[in-house]
């Protein structure tokens, strides 16, 4: 109950014990990874929504993208796919340096 975000009625939730045998380290790194987590989730619903509301209408790539979102990423010109996870990789890389 002492862990930071710990708060009444529920206390330190963990319904499936991951905490059981972890040390501070390991939950601090536990925290980090679902708020990471939360966060990819989140922008990734804003991606969908803003790309079925400005389907045509962008600037990348002469608009040709088209259809419902989940079809978008099939569309990129080659090329983009490499420089996206590239980016992806090196945010990653700074956060695991930062670390706790």
């Amino acid at each position: 109950d002492t862990m930071p975000g710990a708060l009444p009625p529920m206390g330190f939730f963990d319904p499936l014990g991951f905490a059981a045998k972890a040390d501070e380290k390991t939950l601090k790194r536990y925290r980090e990874a679902e708020v990471t987590h939360g966060r990819v989730a989140m922008l990734a619903v804003i991606g969908f929504l803003v790309g079925e509301s400005v389907e045509g209408s962008s600037f990348l790539f002469d608009a040709q993208i088209s259809g419902p979102a989940i079809t978008h990423p099939g569309q990129i010109p080659d090329g983009w796919d490499a420089l996206i996870v590239t980016l992806i990789g090196a945010a990653e890389a700074q956060r695991a340096q930062i670390g706790w």
